[in-house]
């Protein structure tokens, strides 16, 4: 079985409803350490688990 991928559109909702600008400034924030997606005809794709695993760390640190 291969990790489940989702979408930016898919990410942005798992993230609280946030928007493509949040998501691209969470990107280029290296201190945040915001999982990073791969490409695929120029769609971006992250793993699902990564995602989770980013907001489990956050609501940790808070």
């Amino acid at each position: 079985m291969g990790e489940e991928r989702i979408t930016a559109s898919v990410v942005r909702e798992l993230c609280g409803d946030v928007s493509d600008m949040t998501l691209w400034r969470w990107l280029h924030d290296e201190s945040l350490k915001f999982p990073k997606p791969t490409y695929l005809r120029n769609r971006r794709y992250w793993r699902k688990a990564d995602v989770i695993a980013w907001l489990n760390a956050q609501a940790e640190a808070a």
